[in-house]
């Protein structure tokens, strides 16, 4: 009982190891004429989608209400988010090592700052996607907005966009309870 604690810190931090797996968010569309849906999944290095299709298909329809281009290589944070992540699996090691309270609180602390930013970001990408359409698009609807939500469902003229956490995603969330159980165990039988 007594190394539980850091068991469960090594385990918070190994969980983020998913996301060079798995995608960490999705992006589902669906409209009549896609009733199974397109799903884009958006991985710390990539964006890619459920088929090998899907982003070619996502900028067609984008292309048609005058949204700009899903270019990848563009994308900054898919450049660095690797590295990111890299550097907070070696930080919840190092804090398992250290093994004190305080060391899984500050581990944590990081991940719900980063996780913050991460998704405040991903909103202001999606503004941007959104809101910011070309003058000449084949398709103009006034006043339109094509921003999909940052979490949850949205109608957008006849698509109903879902964006939601995926595998990768979930796997950070079980690192972030796990490295809090570890702190409140630790908490409960120690002082330091």
């Amino acid at each position: 009982m007594k190394r539980l604690p850091q068991f469960l810190m090594f385990a918070a931090a190994l969980s983020l190891l998913a996301l060079f797996f798995m995608p960490m968010w999705k992006i589902q569309l669906f409209a009549p004429q896609y009733p199974d849906g397109v799903e884009m999944h958006i991985w710390i290095n990539k964006i890619g989608g459920s088929t090998p299709g899907t982003l070619q298909n996502v900028n067609i329809l984008n292309h048609y209400v005058g949204m700009k281009e899903i270019v990848p290589d563009a994308i900054p944070e898919l450049q660095y988010f690797p590295y990111i992540i890299g550097a907070m699996i070696g930080l919840g090691l190092i804090a398992a090592l250290i093994n004190r309270k305080w060391a899984f609180m500050a581990w944590l602390s990081l991940m719900i700052i980063i996780c913050a930013l991460g998704m405040y970001d991903f909103y202001l990408w999606e503004y941007d996607y959104g809101h910011d359409l070309s003058d000449t698009a084949p398709i103009k609807i006034p006043d339109a907005s094509f921003q999909p939500p940052l979490i949850g469902s949205k109608e957008i003229i006849n698509f109903t966009a879902v964006s939601l956490p995926h595998f990768g995603g979930y796997f950070v969330m079980l690192g972030m309870a796990l490295s809090a159980a570890a702190w409140y165990l630790k908490r409960k039988t120690t002082t330091s």
